[in-house]
């Protein structure tokens, strides 16, 4: 059986250079083979230029196997009939894509609405009129309203810090609004350009600043001015 399958082994190179034989140069030397990293020694026979080796080698050092059914020889490979090998998952996080594009709209609204905050409390504290709870409180639920639709819209890691500024932002306003409502309430004097020395008032417009440059970018960047 042995001698059998040795014989079959060679019928692709016998079929090759029986015809040819004499006409063909011939020579047989042994030569190491590598065939998918695995090495082995194979005698290697040239006709006219071409190298064949014995199917039985070739099978041996691949790792694969022979199967003979009446005139048909099939050789196989390990790992021939798997597909490319699958990619090894980075373990590198994914890149932040920045601001969402919903996230960008509500935030620049909300920013808008902290603005005309700000807006309206000055113009007030500068010409001396009166500051009234009812009316910054419309001003207030407008910019809070337009805060929670910047909190549902945010999808990335940058939305969410993002988010984390306005909210900071929205707060400072808040606390200012409170200071010269109270104020107001007190009887106390407030000079028209009381805002100018003040350091809250100046945090606040460094982080409005802050987050329109972030906007601009599309990219969230803290750079301490909303804390």
């Amino acid at each position: 059986m042995r001698q059998r399958s040795s014989l079959a082994a060679l019928i692709l190179l016998a079929l090759v250079i029986v015809p040819a034989l004499a006409l063909s140069q011939t020579s047989q030397e042994t030569r190491t083979l590598i065939v998918n990293g695995q090495t082995g020694k194979v005698s290697v026979v040239q006709i006219n230029g071409r190298s064949y080796v014995d199917l039985e080698a070739l099978a041996r050092i691949a790792n694969g196997s022979l199967g003979f059914q009446g005139n048909q020889i099939t050789l196989t490979i390990a790992g021939a009939r798997n597909g490319p090998a699958a990619a090894v998952p980075s373990t590198d996080p994914p890149a932040d894509p920045g601001f969402s594009r919903g996230f960008l709209k509500a935030g620049i609204e909300a920013m808008s609405m902290v603005r005309e905050w700000h807006s309206a409390l000055a113009n007030a504290i500068k010409n001396g009129f009166p500051l009234a709870q009812d009316w910054l409180s419309g001003y207030r639920g407008q910019a809070s309203a337009a805060l929670r639709l910047a909190s549902v819209a945010a999808s990335t890691d940058s939305d969410r810090n993002g988010f984390q500024l306005m909210t900071n932002g929205f707060n400072f306003m808040d606390q200012l609004s409170n200071q010269y409502l109270a104020a107001r309430q007190s009887l106390d004097y407030i000079s028209p350009d009381a805002l100018k020395n003040d350091p809250l008032d100046q945090k606040l417009l460094s982080c409005g600043h802050s987050l329109a440059s972030m906007v601009a970018s599309g990219q969230f960047v803290d750079d301490g001015s909303c804390q």
